[in-house]
C-alpha cells in the first residue's frame, strides 16, 4: 500500500527545486578529476567524495539561490538565511533523499556493528553527519549531464562564436539537404515531388490530365550517414592538472556529451573509452563520472595498441580513434612489461615506437584525430609528424572549445553528399 506523508507548512515551497537543476549545478562537484587533490590511487572513487561532501555542495548550491523559481527566490533566500544550521541540515538531506527516489544517486554505506539488519543509521530528515556513507552516480545521472553538456556545447555553435566551422542539425537516417537536381540513371529515386510537378507545369503549362516526362524529373540531394567505430583516448597524466589548469574535467563532459550524441542520434555507431597512462585501460562509460588522473605518465603507444584491438572487432564503415591528451609520449611498454620512462624532451626510443604503431593503424584503416591542448614547439612538430603518417587532423585547441572542435568533426565526418 502507498502512503503519503503529510508535514506542516513552513513558509517555503522546497518541492519546488528541480533536482535536474541541482544535478546540473553540481556537475562540475560530481564530475572533479582529482585538480583540488594530490595524489591518490588511480579509479578509485576520492575519499573526500562521501556523502557529506555532497551535503557541503548542495548546500553551497542552495546559498547560491540559482535553484529557486524567480517569482519564490527573495523568499525562500531569506528564509534560507534565517534557517538554523539543523533546518538546513535537514532541508539537504531531503533534497538527497529526493535525488535517490528519482535515480539519480545510489548511496551505500559501509557494514557497521551499529546498524540493524545492515541499514544504513538515518536521522530525522536522512542520514546523520556520523554516517560514513559514499554515493555513486547512477546512468540516469551520466545520461542526462551528457545531454545537458552536448545541448550547450552545440547551442553555442553560433554565425560567429566558432570560427570558420560550418553548423549542422542534429538528424538520424537519410536526410535531404540542399537544392534538388534533375534525375540521372543510377540516381536513388528520392523524388522531389513538388518540384517535378512543377517543372512539368513549366513545360506544358496548368492542364488536365499532366503529363510528366523524364526531363521533369526531380530528386532530392541527400545525406548519407555510415555507420562508425570510434575509441575515445583520454590522457589522465599528472600533466592533466597542472600549471593551473584543469583539462581533465572538460574532456570527461566531452566523453559524456559524445556518449550521449551516439546513441540518441547516430545508434548504429560504437564507442568505446580509453584511459592511458604509465599503460592502458578500457573503461565502461558507466565509471567515467569517477576516474581521475594521477601521478602518471604517458604511455601513448600503450593507448594506440589497445585501441587497434578493441576497433579490430569492429564490422563498421569507418574505425576511427580520437585521441585528447596535452603532453608528449614520455612511457613505453618494453618487450619484458617493464615500463621505461622520460619526461625530459622527446625521448627518440619513446617517440619512434609510437610513431611505429600510428603506421599501423593507418595501414589497418584507422583514421586517428588528435585534439592535443598543449601547443610548444616540440609537441607541435611531433603531433604534425603523426597526423602526417595517419592522414588525420590535429587540433590546437583548449579546454574550452575542445567539445565544439571534437563534436563538430564528427558529426561533419559521419555525412558525405549523395544523389
Amino acid at each position: 500500500m502507498k502512503f503519503i506523508t503529510y508535514k506542516k507548512f513552513d513558509g517555503g515551497d522546497w518541492d519546488s527545486i528541480d533536482i535536474e537543476d541541482l544535478l546540473n549545478r553540481l556537475a562540475d562537484f560530481l564530475l572533479q578529476s582529482g585538480y583540488q587533490s594530490q595524489f591518490y590511487d588511480f579509479y578509485e572513487m576520492d575519499g573526500d567524495r562521501t556523502l557529506e561532501q555532497l551535503r557541503q555542495a548542495i548546500q553551497n548550491a542552495l546559498m547560491e539561490g540559482d535553484l529557486f523559481p524567480e517569482d519564490q527566490m527573495q523568499q525562500m533566500m531569506e528564509q534560507l538565511q534565517n534557517m538554523s544550521p539543523e533546518q538546513q541540515e535537514q532541508l539537504v538531506n531531503q533534497l538527497i533523499e529526493r535525488m535517490e527516489q528519482e535515480g539519480y544517486v545510489s548511496i551505500t554505506e559501509p557494514p557497521d556493528p551499529s546498524m540493524q539488519h545492515g541499514q544504513p543509521r538515518r536521522g530525522e530528515g536522512g542520514w546523520g553527519p556520523e554516517s560514513r556513507a559514499q554515493f555513486e552516480l547512477t546512468d540516469k545521472s551520466l545520461d542526462f549531464l551528457g545531454f545537458k553538456t552536448l545541448k550547450d556545447l552545440l547551442g553555442s555553435l553560433g554565425k560567429s562564436s566558432f570560427g570558420r566551422h560550418d553548423t549542422r542539425d542534429l538528424a538520424t537516417g537519410i536526410e535531404s539537404s540542399g537544392a534538388s537536381k534533375k534525375y540521372e540513371f543510377g540516381d536513388n529515386l528520392n523524388l522531389d515531388i513538388s518540384g517535378t510537378l512543377s517543372a512539368a507545369i513549366k513545360r506544358q503549362g496548368l492542364k488536365l490530365p499532366l503529363e510528366i516526362d523524364y526531363r521533369d524529373l526531380l530528386v532530392h540531394q541527400s545525406e548519407y550517414q555510415s555507420s562508425c567505430a570510434t575509441v575515445l583516448m583520454l590522457d589522465c597524466s599528472h600533466s592533466m592538472i597542472l600549471y593551473g589548469e584543469d583539462r581533465f574535467t572538460p574532456a570527461k563532459r566531452v566523453a559524456l556529451a559524445l556518449s550521449h550524441l551516439i546513441r540518441a542520434q547516430y545508434p548504429g555507431d560504437t564507442l568505446h573509452l580509453i584511459l592511458f597512462h604509465d599503460s592502458a585501460e578500457e573503461v565502461p562509460l558507466s565509471h567515467l563520472a569517477r576516474v581521475q588522473v594521477g601521478p602518471y605518465y604517458t604511455n601513448t603507444r600503450e593507448g594506440l595498441r589497445l585501441a587497434q584491438r578493441i576497433l579490430s572487432r569492429q564490422q563498421k564503415d569507418m574505425r576511427q580513434i580520437i585521441m585528447i591528451t596535452d603532453g608528449k609520449p614520455t612511457a613505453l611498454t618494453l618487450e619484458d612489461g617493464r615500463i621505461y620512462k622520460n619526461a625530459f624532451g622527446l625521448d627518440p626510443l619513446v617517440v619512434s615506437k609510437t610513431l611505429e604503431e600510428v603506421s599501423k593503424c593507418k595501414r589497418a584503416g584507422i583514421l586517428i584525430n588528435t585534439f592535443m591542448l598543449a601547443s610548444d614547439y616540440g609537441l607541435v612538430h611531433f603531433v604534425q609528424k603523426m597526423t602526417e603518417l595517419c592522414r588525420g587532423k590535429a587540433y590546437f585547441t583548449t579546454p574550452y572549445n575542445l567539445g565544439q572542435y571534437l563534436l563538430m568533426d564528427y558529426m561533419q565526418k559521419k555525412t558525405r553528399t549523395i544523389h
